[in-house]
């Protein structure tokens, strides 16, 4: 510990990165690090120790900050996203699924470990609301209008909505075995059904399942590109990405990306970047020919976010 302790400092102290762009970082949960990887080369170029067991990270509102959770050295680490310097470090309970709202305002924060779901204030980390969760709260995503926020809750097969301003729980409902991943697209909440081989369609109002998206085993999460016009589902078990269209969400077409895909990011040349939880590798997949080239990693690599595009809003609404 005492040499991870000082590497960290070692690096704070460090001169920023002269490479102000084109980034790649990837979390390894189970070498408590970060990877920073250069997107033209797809070489490593630094590897920054964190505490125990980060997961997963989010764009603060103002941009100056990508935010990464280690979710049992209890900390958040604020690193300056177009280096990968690291900022300030602040205490917070197991913060295992992270994001802000839509408007700013507030920050959420699941502790799979704990049974909890926090609301903070988004500017001075204050503690606004404590939610008990049922069992294993994981991912996160909010009403456009970041009235309500929704949580996975894993170990009881459950969605949960909650009123962000208040702490409220609008409904709890039973959405399949096993959920992960929630987006919100359309009016309706997609959710990834992880001890199945399906998304569910859900309808925020009342929790209701609508119907089903079947995709692989272990379907995980979703990302929608940043022209609104392609959702791809990762399916962990099956080592496969689903293409979905986003209207009709009628099945496209199928990769295979073996290795566990996870989270992923979308780079300007149009290539997808995934983690592969199984394989200790990032994947380049390119979308248009199914090709795909893998990066080394650290163990168990499962957020990812890309530093090209942190201009826009929302782009790492799952990791």
């Amino acid at each position: 510990m005492l040499i991870r302790v000082l590497a960290a400092l070692a690096f704070l102290a460090a001169p920023a990165l002269a490479q102000a762009s084109g980034l790649a970082f990837v979390i390894n949960s189970n070498d408590a690090s970060l990877s920073l990887l250069n997107l033209d080369t797809h070489q490593e170029i630094r590897r920054i120790p964190m505490l125990r067991e980060p997961h997963h990270m989010a764009l603060t509102p103002d941009h100056r900050s990508l935010v990464i959770g280690d979710t049992a050295g209890n900390t958040l680490f604020f690193l300056d996203p177009a280096t990968g310097a690291v900022q300030r470090q602040a205490v917070i309970s197991d913060p295992y699924q992270l994001q802000y709202s839509p408007d700013g305002r507030y920050l959420t924060i699941a502790g799979l470990a704990r049974a909890q779901i926090d609301i903070y204030d988004a500017g001075t980390l204050k503690l606004l609301h404590r939610v008990p969760a049922r069992s294993l709260p994981s991912h996160i995503n909010y009403a456009p209008d970041s009235s309500e926020v929704f949580v996975s809750l894993q170990g009881t097969d459950r969605l949960m909505a909650i009123e962000t301003a208040t702490g409220r729980v609008m409904w709890d409902s039973k959405v399949g075995r096993t959920p992960a991943g929630v987006l919100w697209d359309r009016g309706r909440l997609l959710v990834g059904i992880m001890g199945e081989a399906h998304f569910a369609v859900v309808d925020p109002v009342d929790g209701h399942v609508e119907r089903t998206v079947p995709t692989g085993r272990g379907a995980h999460t979703m990302f929608l590109t940043h022209d609104g016009k392609t959702i791809y589902a990762t399916n962990r078990v099956d080592g496969t990405v689903t293409v979905i269209d986003p209207v009709s969400l009628a099945v496209l077409r199928t990769i295979q990306v073996p290795g566990g895909p996870d989270d992923m990011d979308f780079a300007p040349d149009g290539k997808i970047w995934a983690t592969l939880r199984f394989a200790q590798s990032v994947a380049v997949l390119n979308p248009a020919t199914g090709s795909i080239e893998r990066i080394t990693v650290g163990r168990s690599p499962h957020g990812i976010w890309l530093n090209t595009h942190d201009a826009l809003p929302q782009t790492i609404s799952q990791k």
